[in-house]
């Protein structure tokens, strides 16, 4: 079902990690949305760091190749954004504490 796709996206974007810093995508932030539809489509909108992200190609793809190998997804779509910026706000406190802004 849905919410079971979605737990197991969630799963697999915390595989995830954004080259320059030791925390994965999700703890950081990254990912603004997360959707599955009842066919099992799933969409993914996120963002990046930077605009100049060195993984700004290789992240979306990584995103979208993993999810795609999870049982029960039909197809993926990723989206980068740039609205809202990223900012270190956005992060969760773990991967604060770990990047040391805590």
């Amino acid at each position: 079902n849905e919410s079971e796709i979605k737990d197991r996206v969630v799963e697999v974007l915390q595989t995830i990690f954004d080259p320059e810093l030791p925390v994965n995508i999700f703890e950081l932030g990254l990912i603004y949305k997360v959707e599955v539809n009842e066919g099992g489509n799933v969409f993914v909108l996120m963002t990046l760091t930077a605009p100049g992200c060195p993984a700004a190609q290789s992240l979306p793809l990584e995103v979208d190749q993993k999810v795609r190998e999870i049982g029960g997804v039909s197809d993926v779509l990723v989206t980068v954004t740039w609205e809202p910026a990223w900012n270190k706000s956005m992060m969760s406190e773990a991967a604060q504490l770990e990047l040391g802004f805590m």
